[in-house]
Formats: C-alpha cells, sequence, structure tokens
C-alpha cells in the first residue's frame, strides 16, 4: 500500500525508505565509479556504458532508460548543456570540459536519482567555482527538509545562496521532484521562490533536490533532439542532484553513499551522530 497525504504526495513507511536508500546507494556507487572513470578521450557513450553495466550487476534497472523514449543510461550534459543530454560517440571529453551526469536506478520497485557535474582533467577556476556554487546550493536545499518546514523553503535556500554568490543564472522551469515508486512524482521542486509556501513536510516524503546553475543568462533552449537542454548564451551550467527523505530527525540523503553525513551530521543508516545535527 502506497499512502499520499492531502496534497497527492507519497509517505513512504520507514521499511520502504529502507528499500529506497538500497536503490539510492546503487545510483551513488554508479556516480562515484563514473567520476573515478571519466578522463580525456572518453566519450559520454562510454561513461553511459559503464553505468548501465554497474546498474544492471547490482540486479538493479537504469529508470532513464526508455523513459518517454529516453534512449540511454544517464544523461550526460556537456559544458553547455544544462539537463538531458544523450549520451554520444561524437565527440571525446577534452580537457577543461565539465560535464554533469544524471543517474537514476529502479531496485525492487523503487527509485533512487542523483546528478553529479565533474571536472575533465583541469578546468577553468570560473568552471570550479560555478560547481561549488551549484552543489552547496543543493545541500542548502537538502538541510530545509525538515518536519514542518514549507516545501517552498527548499527553493528559497537554493536560490539565496546562489544569490550571494554572484551573478549566475538559475532556470526557472527546472527543478526538483517527489520520488519513490515512481522517478517523477508530485510534487515539483522549485529552485526559486519564497520561503513559506506550499505544503508541509511530512516525515516519510522523498524529494530530488536539483538545483541547475548557469555562469550567465538563465535562459535555455531545448535542441532539436527534443531532449538537450542549452543556454542561450552558450556558456557552462552546472547540476548536482540527491534523492532525499523527510525524518522525524531531519533529512537523509538517499543517494549518498554517508547518508549526509558530512554534510548534515547523518549516519548511512539514516540515525543523527553525536557531532551533528540532522538539517543544519
Amino acid at each position: 500500500m502506497f499512502k499520499k497525504n492531502r496534497h497527492g504526495i507519497q509517505i513512504k513507511t520507514s521499511e520502504q525508505l529502507g528499500k529506497m536508500r538500497a536503490a539510492g546507494l546503487v545510483v551513488g556507487r554508479t556516480l562515484e565509479m563514473l567520476r573515478d572513470s571519466a578522463r580525456p578521450g572518453m566519450t559520454p557513450l562510454d561513461l553511459d556504458a559503464l553505468a548501465e553495466k554497474a546498474i544492471r550487476d547490482e540486479g538493479a534497472v537504469p529508470s532513464f532508460k526508455g523513459y518517454q523514449g529516453f534512449p540511454a543510461t544517464i544523461c550526460a550534459s556537456v559544458n553547455d548543456e544544462v539537463v538531458h543530454g544523450i549520451p554520444t560517440d561524437q565527440r571525446p571529453l577534452r580537457d577543461g570540459d565539465i560535464i554533469s551526469i544524471d543517474c537514476g536506478a529502479i531496485l525492487d520497485g523503487w527509485h533512487g536519482d542523483s546528478a553529479i557535474t565533474i571536472a575533465i582533467g583541469e578546468a577553468d577556476p570560473r568552471l570550479t567555482e560555478l560547481m561549488r556554487v551549484t552543489e552547496e546550493a543543493m545541500w542548502r536545499g537538502i538541510a530545509a527538509l525538515t518536519v514542518g518546514a514549507h516545501l517552498s523553503d527548499v527553493g528559497a535556500e537554493v536560490e539565496r545562496y546562489v544569490r550571494s554568490q554572484g551573478r549566475y543564472g538559475i532556470p526557472p522551469e527546472y527543478g526538483g521532484h517527489g520520488i519513490g515508486t515512481e522517478m517523477h512524482m508530485d510534487p515539483w521542486v522549485a529552485n526559486h521562490g519564497k520561503p513559506g509556501r506550499g505544503p508541509r513536510l511530512e516525515a516519510g516524503m522523498c524529494f530530488a533536490i536539483e538545483p541547475m546553475v548557469n555562469l550567465g543568462t538563465e535562459r535555455t533552449r531545448v535542441l532539436a533532439d527534443d531532449w538537450t537542454v542549452v543556454t542561450v548564451d552558450g556558456k557552462p551550467s552546472a547540476h548536482f542532484e540527491h534523492s532525499v527523505a523527510v525524518t522525524e530527525d531531519g533529512p537523509w540523503v538517499l543517494t549518498a553513499l554517508d547518508g549526509g553525513e558530512s554534510r548534515l551530521g547523518r549516519r548511512p543508516d539514516g540515525q543523527i551522530t553525536s557531532e551533528g545535527t540532522a538539517g543544519h
């Protein structure tokens, strides 16, 4: 049975959260393998093959492959590609590129979804800073996922941090989402807005928090493949994402190998450590 609250948001039991954690770990381990593997001369299609093998070797199924016709296991978005890039072998990765890798897996009927942006070789310091800002914005949003908070608090924290760091673009039409028995579920989670609005958060809710931040303006367009989103001004973009459960003790990062311990004071099993307080 899958319980939903009055806003139609799925509420998971502790047992179901355990299954989501298992799916999340498949994704987390796959992304760490891809981070270690990516190098100049490889193609996004090479990374896609590695990801599919890793996911299937763990008894899971790639979430993305075949989803609304998407042809690959990962989304691989290079430089000015914001999200949803289709992996190909047409252009090898070069020293100085950045690539956003978005990955999802289904295990025992439950989904995990996460993304990282990595530098290939030595990246321009401006790109390194773009990646740092985007990842930190994600963690600021994750920390807002506490029982009793409002959903819009997440986007407010993401936007507040990004705006405090310089002139970056936050594409308003892209954001996070609920996750559970489906990869994309209600509600949509904006990366901008005012706090104190929308549904109140309850233990057992799960969300994919995923800021996308552009080095230039917020404006984007979709290429002729009907998937790949690029910046209009041709400037690079970064993307980070984690799947997160709301618990009575604070957010539990299901796709982080340490459960969020290093950033939120959570052990991998979701319990709070003595050194930290979840959500802060």
